[in-house]
């Protein structure tokens, strides 16, 4: 058994009280590799910002769990050698059993994701409540989630929304003693969000229910990436075809990140961003091969897509 603290992490208790207090959003950024964990760390040292360093299962099949927790480790180290000791949680995104978030626990995580939510309603609440009792054991948080999104992203899949329902959600949060919640209002997983055409709107009445219900608890927005067209055209000049990707304008991310919203996950952007970076080098230098001197220019995108949405769309700069 690894405990977080020992690996100098935080859970989301106390952040998420600060962030729904001060008006913003904590940012929950995904990695699977070194380079993306240094963006995501120079990002939020330079806006002094908290953030959740965030795995999927698919990340831990890819990168492998241990090396995970010491990349996760060595992120806190790599904050205090850049010149800011911000707060880091290592938190599990999607977990869609007991015995996965039991082992992310086990391994130093210092907040877990249960994903019941495309189980019937009393069995979401058994398995979430099953979750926190023992997370609790260890002081570590707790996200559970009601409704679906629609989209896909590692081996969560959905092909509609179904939106969270405002008058289930004190029910689920009093009896599964959840520390947040993520909900559906109309973000999805993916790039692919909405059909050209198609205005792009997330349902902020619902949040603003939700919200009268539950007044001052921590909610999360998954699949929150604007999908930034000027990154996207990047792609496609040199070589890409992502036609139609259209995602969630961030003036809609931003007046929730106001409210009760205090996490939202940003992926997609990431992934965009690094691919845009990474064509560029092969076009323009074709005769390039080492990985260095493509991954760090990709890196250095991220960053800046990084520091741009702590910035303008969460609102988290110079809170820590």
């Amino acid at each position: 058994m690894v405990s977080y603290k020992d690996l100098g992490l935080v859970n989301s208790r106390e952040l998420f009280a600060k962030a729904v207090k001060g008006g913003y959003a904590i940012p929950a950024f995904n990695f699977n590799n070194m380079e993306q964990m240094q963006a995501i760390i120079s990002a939020c040292v330079e806006t002094k910002s908290p953030v959740i360093l965030q795995v999927s299962s698919g990340a831990r099949k890819y990168a492998n769990q241990t090396l995970l927790r010491y990349m996760a480790q060595g992120a806190v180290a790599y904050a205090a050698e850049l010149g800011c000791n911000i707060p880091i949680v290592l938190h599990l995104d999607h977990g869609d059993s007991f015995e996965l978030c039991r082992n992310c626990i086990e391994y130093g995580f210092s907040s877990v994701m249960i994903d019941g939510s495309h189980l019937p309603y009393e069995e979401n609440v058994a398995l979430t409540r099953r979750v926190v009792e023992y997370a609790h054991q260890y002081d570590v948080t707790v996200e559970g989630e009601l409704g679906v999104l629609a989209g896909v992203e590692d081996d969560v899949k959905a092909e509609h929304h179904t939106y969270t329902q405002p008058e289930e959600v004190e029910d689920f949060v009093k009896r599964t003693g959840v520390d947040s919640l993520a909900i559906s209002i109309g973000t999805s997983h993916g790039a692919f969000k909405f059909k050209p055409g198609q205005k792009p709107e997330i349902r902020l009445d619902i949040l603003t229910e939700i919200e009268k219900r539950i007044p001052g608890f921590p909610i999360v927005l998954h699949g929150s990436s604007s999908v930034p067209q000027d990154i996207v055209a990047q792609i496609n000049a040199y070589g890409g075809k992502l036609k139609d990707s259209i995602g969630i304008p961030e003036d809609q991310l931003r007046k929730a990140a106001r409210s009760a919203v205090c996490k939202i996950n940003i992926d997609s952007d990431g992934r965009l961003a690094m691919t845009a970076a990474i064509r560029k080098v092969f076009v323009e230098k074709p005769e390039e091969f080492d990985p260095r001197k493509y991954l760090g220019p990709a890196r250095d995108q991220l960053k800046e897509l990084y520091k741009h949405k702590i910035v303008h769309v969460l609102g988290s700069d110079n809170k820590v």
